[in-house]
Formats: structure tokens, sequence, C-alpha cells
């Protein structure tokens, strides 16, 4: 394992400016990579922690951080069993009362981390979802389908900012899901103790490149996933199946040829 801190302490955490911990997961992605760091050490807003979690790339990734090791305050190089515990390896290190995530080909606007920071310093605020392009654009937050549907919220790198407490008292990414995500954010939301919202449609947070880790899942893995994280967090196991047979019947081309 190699740690390095390359920056100097952040601006102190303080009520007007919070800090906010940005964290990269990357796995050999030379071609994107670069755009990602300079759409985070370009932000508007002024107290950022900068963690990069490299699961130990092959590629010239390394070489790549260490160009702007002088904007990065950590930077943690080892093998990462899957995306979910790089991640949660990312939050249990950083030192903000805000936490989000930017992929590694990902691209924030330049005020995304400044929009979320004036939603958050509401006390009574807990996560904030921003608007996205992703494919097109996605903007809101809705809290009242997510028994029903997982089409409650933008994205999760770039669109969501969370504040560190809510990990705290509930957990982290459950390493057994693949969309650990969505059981995250369906427990945050079903715990009822934590209050989210949704940005205004045009305070922007960037553009969610396709073809993620995702995107590699096939369907019927994928909607056998969604069901067990339902059941997890106590969902009626009949209404979850109802759901299920509900997905199967408005696509069945996907379901057949098992494609994402």
């Amino acid at each position: 394992m190699i740690i390095k801190s390359f920056k100097k302490e952040n601006k102190p955490e303080n009520f007007y400016l919070p800090k906010v911990s940005v964290i990269t997961v990357v796995k050999n992605n030379q071609h994107y990579l670069e755009q990602t760091i300079k759409s985070v050490i370009n932000q508007s807003y002024p107290n950022i922690e900068y963690i990069i979690i490299d699961s130990n790339s092959t590629d010239n990734t390394n070489n790549i951080v260490r160009k702007y090791k002088k904007f990065i305050n950590i930077y943690i190089r080892q093998f990462d069993r899957n995306i979910w515990e790089a991640m949660n390896k990312g939050i249990k290190v950083s030192s903000g009362s805000i936490v989000c995530f930017i992929n590694s080909d990902d691209i924030f606007e330049k005020k995304a981390v400044q929009y979320a920071v004036k939603y958050l310093k509401d006390r009574k605020t807990d996560f904030v979802f921003g608007s996205v392009f992703k494919h097109f654009l996605k903007h809101g937050f809705k809290p009242k389908i997510a028994k029903f549907s997982f089409s409650f919220y933008t994205t999760h790198s770039i669109g969501f900012f969370v504040k560190k407490k809510v990990h705290d008292y509930i957990g982290y990414y459950n390493k057994k899901f693949l969309s650990a995500d969505l059981e995250f954010f369906l427990r945050a939301i079903l715990s009822e103790k934590f209050h989210g919202v949704g940005t205004q449609k045009n305070e922007f947070f960037g553009y969610f490149r396709p073809g993620g880790f995702s995107s590699k899942i096939k369907y019927r893995t994928h909607l056998k996933d969604l069901n067990n994280i339902r059941i997890e967090n106590g969902q009626n196991k009949i209404l979850v199946y109802l759901i299920y047979i509900i997905k199967i019947i408005k696509k069945p081309k996907k379901f057949i040829f098992n494609t994402h």
C-alpha cells in the first residue's frame, strides 16, 4: 500500500466554508483522468479536500496523479476488490463534513461544489442531488417514489453530496450489492432520519460519461440486485416481485437478451 499526503491542510472547518471531501476512484483510466482532476481543482469553492483512490493501475494513472500532486491531499494506491471497497476507503480517510464522488471520467462544472454547499449549509438538509447531464439533463429528487422506482435521483458521481454524519450513522456502501449506491440512497430515505433535496434545474453540477461499472452489469443480474436491495431494506417481498414483473413487462427485449 502506498499512501501519499501531497498537499498541506485545507482551511479549517467552519459554518461559512465547510470542508468538502471530493473523492475519485480510478483503475486504469489514463484517457480521462486528467480532465476529471482539472475539473476538481478548478472549482470556484475554496475549501476542498481532494482524495484519489487508485486500485493499483498499471497504465499512466500514477504519473498523471503526480503531475497534479500539489492539488491532491491524499493519494492511496492499493488493490481493491471492487469499486465500493475503494469508495468506502475514501470516505474513511476523508476529513470533510461533506463528501462527494466524481468518477475518473466525469467532469464537474466550475460551480458544482459551490451549489451543493449552498444547500448543505442548511442544518435540516443532509444530502443533495444536483442537475447532471447523463444522456440527457437529469434533475430533481423524488423520495416519495423510492419504494416503487429507482428513478428518484440524478446520479451518484458528480450529482450526490452528503454530510459525512449520514455515513457515520447508517454506514458505508454495502459491498455485497452491485448497485451499492442505490442501496445507500434507499437506506438513507427509509431511515426517515435524514432530509435530502434536489437543486434547481439550472444549478448544473457536470457531465456523467456513459460506459462505467454499472453499464457492464447484465440486465437480469441488475434486476435481481435491485430486488435484494429492497428486501434488505425491509420492503414487502410481494411488492418487490410485483415491481420485478412490471419491469420485465415494460422491457421484455432487455430481459430476454439480457442486455443492460
